[in-house]
C-alpha cells in the first residue's frame, strides 16, 4: 500500500500536470498547432486550433505571434487554401479572422494614431516611422490629422501634419473629400492641395465642384492647380459629369474604389458642420459601392440640378443596394422611403435610363423594380420611351429572366396601347406563358423565382388580358393566346380558371365558347367556378351567338330543367341558355316540361 508521503507526491505531480495543461500559453498552443499541421497530424492540429479559439485570444497578441513567425503564418494560409481536412480548415479560417481583427485594431487605435501625429514633429527617424504608421492607418488617420489642424494650440505641428497628409495616399481621399464641406478656408486649402498631391482621379469631381461653386478665388485657383497635377483635360468637363462618371465606377465596383479588406464593414464619411469634424457611418460591404454611387449622384445633382443621367443611375443604384437583402444603413433614418417610392416619383425618362442599364448589365432585380415603377405611373407614350435609338421596355421582352419578360409584357398590356408596334405578338405570347406558369413547373435556377411569384404573374397576366379583352384593344390581339387560355380553364387555381373564362368570352370562334361551356359543365369543378363559367358563357353567346354543339346544349338544358341542383347554379345555367338564343323548339320543351295541366 502507498504511504502518505507517496500519495501526496502523486497528487502534487498530477496537479502540476493539470496546471501546466490549463496554463499553456497562447504562444505554445500556436506553435503546437503549426507543428502538428506541418507533420500531417491533422487531428492534433485541429485540437490545438480549437484550444486557441476556446481561450478567446487577444487579437493583437495573436497578430504578434503570426508576424514573429512568417513561415508559420504561411502554413496557416496553406491550410486554408488547400483544405486538407474540413474541420481543420474551418478552425484555421477562424484563427485567421482573429489575426486580421488584430491587424485592424492596431492600425485604427486612436491612441496610436494620435501619438504618431505628435511624433511627426520629433526627430527625422521618428517622423519617417510616424508617416509609415499613419499610412497604415489610412482613412482613420485623416480624422485626427484634421482635428490637429483645427487646434490652434498645436500650430507648431501644422507644417509637419500638412506635409504628411497627402502621404496617407488613396485611402485618405474619401474622408478628405467629405471634409471639403468645412467652412474653414485655411483647412479647405490644405485639403485641396493634399488631394492634388495624392493624385488619384476619384478626387477630380470634388475639385472641379470647388472651381464651379466656391466663392473664394484662392480656393478655386488651388483646385485648378490640383486638377492639373492629376489630369488637366478634366478642367473642360463639368463637375456634374465627373461625379456621374465616379458614380458609375462605384456602381460597377471599380477595384480602385474598394474599401479596406481587413474589416467586415466599410465607412462612408460625412462632415458635421456643428462639431466641425469628420465622422463615419459603418455600412455593410455588400452594398457599400451602391451607397457611394448614390452619394456621388447626389453630388452630381448638387453641381447641376438638370443633369438627368444622375437620377437614372441613382434609382438603379438604390434598387441594386436593396437586392443585397441587407437593411438600409442607419443614416437613411427610419422614415426613409424605399427604392420603389423614388422610382415611382421619377419620370419615365429616368426610369428608362435605369432600365436600359439593368438590361445591359443583366440585372434582373433592378429591371423588375424599374418596370414595376413604370407600370404604376406610365402611359403608352411613356412606356415606349426611347433612350437614343433603343426602347428599353420592348427590349425587356427578350430578357433572359422570365420574371422580367413577364413584367414587361404585363406593363405594356396594362397601358392599353393604341398605336401598333412590331412586338405586339410577342406581348401576347409572353402573357400566355405567364398565365400558364405554375409552381410545379419551376425549373429555373434563380433565387428570384418561387411558386408564390408564379401565381402572382399568372394572376397579373390574366388581369391584363381581361382588360385588353374588355376594351377590345386594337393593337394586342389575344387570339394567339387562346390555347393558353383554354388550358387555363382546367387550372387548379380557381381565380385563374374564372379569369380565363371571362377572357375567352370576349374571343371569337367556337373553341373559346366550347371551352367555357366545358368548364361550366365539369362536375369536379367548384360551384364558384361553374357559376362564373356559365355567366361567361352568357357573355360569349351575346357577343358571338351560339357556337356550341347539340351535346353541350342538351347538357345545359338538363341543368336548367333539373330541380335537384343548386338553385344558383341552375339560375346561371338558365342565363347562359337564354343568351344562346336557341330555336323555339328548345324553349317550348322547357315550358311544357314544367306544365301541370
Amino acid at each position: 500500500m502507498f504511504n502518505g508521503k507517496i500519495i501526496t507526491a502523486i497528487l502534487v505531480v498530477g496537479l502540476f500536470t493539470v496546471s501546466v495543461a490549463f496554463t499553456q500559453s497562447l504562444e505554445n498552443n500556436w506553435n503546437d498547432f503549426l507543428h502538428y499541421t506541418k507533420i500531417g497530424r491533422l487531428d492534433l492540429a485541429a485540437s490545438y486550433a480549437q484550444t486557441i479559439l476556446d481561450s478567446a485570444p487577444d487579437p493583437i497578441e495573436l497578430l504578434g505571434l503570426s508576424e514573429a513567425n512568417p513561415q508559420g503564418y504561411a502554413i496557416l494560409l496553406k491550410v486554408i487554401d488547400s483544405e486538407p481536412e474540413a474541420d481543420l480548415t474551418e478552425l484555421s479560417e477562424e484563427i485567421l479572422d482573429i489575426i486580421e481583427q488584430g491587424r485592424f485594431i492596431r492600425r485604427t487605435d486612436p491612441k496610436v494614431i494620435t501619438q504618431e501625429i505628435r511624433r511627426l514633429s520629433g526627430t527625422t527617424r521618428g517622423q519617417i516611422a510616424a508617416v509609415k504608421r499613419l499610412q497604415n492607418a489610412g482613412e482613420y488617420a485623416v480624422v485626427y490629422m484634421l482635428d490637429a489642424l483645427m487646434d490652434n494650440s498645436r500650430k507648431e505641428e501644422w507644417p509637419n501634419i500638412i506635409w504628411a497628409l497627402p502621404q496617407i495616399g488613396r485611402d485618405a481621399i474619401r474622408p478628405l473629400a467629405a471634409s471639403l464641406q468645412t467652412e474653414n478656408v485655411s483647412i479647405k486649402a490644405e485639403i485641396i492641395q493634399a488631394l492634388g498631391k495624392i493624385g488619384y482621379p476619384q478626387s477630380l469631381a470634388y475639385l472641379k465642384y470647388i472651381i464651379e461653386i466656391d466663392e473664394s478665388d484662392e480656393l478655386r485657383n488651388l483646385a485648378s492647380r490640383s486638377i492639373r497635377q492629376i489630369d488637366p483635360a478634366v478642367l473642360k468637363i463639368p463637375a456634374a459629369e465627373l461625379f456621374h462618371g465616379l458614380a458609375e465606377n462605384y456602381y460597377y465596383h471599380a477595384q480602385s474604389l474598394a474599401p479596406a479588406e481587413d474589416a467586415n464593414f466599410a465607412n462612408i464619411w460625412f462632415w458635421d458642420p456643428q462639431g466641425r469634424r469628420l465622422y463615419r457611418e459603418k455600412v455593410d460591404k455588400s452594398y457599400f459601392n451602391e451607397l457611394m454611387a448614390m452619394r456621388t449622384c447626389e453630388w452630381s445633382l448638387k453641381a447641376d440640378p438638370g443633369f438627368g443621367p444622375a437620377i437614372g443611375l441613382w434609382v438603379a443604384a438604390y434598387f441594386k443596394a436593396e437586392a443585397t437583402g441587407v437593411s438600409m444603413p442607419d443614416y437613411f433614418g427610419p422614415g426613409h422611403a424605399d427604392a420603389l417610392v423614388y422610382a415611382t416619383t421619377a419620370g419615365p425618362e429616368y426610369l428608362h435610363q435605369a432600365l436600359e442599364r439593368a438590361l445591359e448589365d443583366k440585372n434582373a432585380y433592378v429591371a423588375l423594380g424599374v418596370i414595376e415603377a413604370l407600370a404604376t405611373n406610365a402611359g403608352e407614350k411613356s412606356l415606349f420611351y426611347r433612350v437614343g435609338s433603343a426602347q428599353p421596355l420592348l427590349q425587356a421582352l427578350s430578357f433572359d429572366d422570365r420574371a422580367v419578360r413577364y413584367s414587361a409584357a404585363i406593363a405594356i398590356a396594362a397601358a392599353g396601347p393604341k398605336d401598333n408596334f412590331a412586338e405586339s405578338k410577342i406581348v401576347t405570347e409572353i402573357l400566355g406563358q405567364a398565365l400558364g406558369q405554375t409552381g410545379e413547373q419551376i425549373n429555373e435556377d434563380t433565387a428570384m423565382w418561387s411558386e408564390e411569384l408564379a401565381d402572382s404573374y399568372a394572376l397579373s397576366a390574366a388581369g391584363a388580358m381581361l382588360e385588353l379583352a374588355l376594351t377590345r384593344n386594337p393593337v394586342i390581339d389575344l387570339f394567339p393566346a387562346q390555347g393558353s387560355l383554354i388550358n387555363a380553364t382546367n387550372d387548379k387555381r380557381l381565380e385563374i380558371q374564372i379569369l380565363s373564362g371571362q377572357i375567352l368570352a370576349r374571343l371569337t370562334g367556337p373553341d373559346a365558347q366550347r371551352s367555357i361551356a366545358a368548364m361550366a359543365l365539369t362536375e369536379t369543378n367548384t360551384m364558384e367556378v361553374r357559376i362564373a363559367a356559365f355567366y361567361s358563357l352568357a357573355i360569349s353567346a351575346k357577343l358571338n351567338a351560339n357556337l356550341l354543339d347539340d351535346e353541350k346544349i342538351d347538357a345545359i338544358y338538363s341543368l336548367v330543367s333539373s330541380q335537384e341542383i343548386d338553385p344558383e347554379l341552375r339560375g346561371a345555367a338558365a342565363s347562359a341558355y337564354g343568351a344562346l338564343n336557341l330555336p323555339s323548339q328548345k324553349v317550348k320543351d322547357l315550358i311544357l316540361d314544367q306544365a301541370r295541366s
